[in-house]
């Protein structure tokens, strides 16, 4: 079964027919924190990405997402993009996982949400 995933399914990993393209005509450039590897064919006309984990695009960096379309030439494992003291660092988006956003009152959360003036009347008939 996992065989037939390879073949035919992107979403759990690379492909098979994305890993042979990769050893064939791909030059690793480099590999970011999260252990995402990126590639390039010869004189970088094309460019992509190798997830470690699940294949979600915002686990890419800024850095690297601008390398991968073209925004700049040279990849963040050569020329690392300053950084400015108020930046953060780069989170992926956790929307549908555990550890998504849940404001109080929420059903995922245990408190209950805060009282305010002017605050709802449940409608009884």
């Amino acid at each position: 079964m996992s065989l037939l995933r390879r073949i035919f399914t992107w979403w759990n990993g690379s492909t098979i027919g994305t890993q042979l393209w990769t050893s064939r005509f791909g030059e690793k450039v480099g590999e970011d924190e999260g252990g995402n590897i990126y590639y390039q064919t010869a004189g970088g006309a094309r460019r992509w990405v190798i997830y470690n984990g699940d294949v979600e695009a915002s686990r890419v960096s800024p850095d690297w997402h601008g390398w991968l379309h073209h925004t700049w030439d040279e990849p963040p494992s050569a020329a690392p993009l300053k950084r400015k003291p108020w930046e953060r660092d780069h989170l992926a988006n956790a929307t549908g996982t555990p550890a998504a956003y849940a404001p109080p009152g929420s059903l995922r959360t245990p408190e209950s949400r805060p009282r305010v003036s002017g605050d709802y009347e449940a409608w009884s008939p």
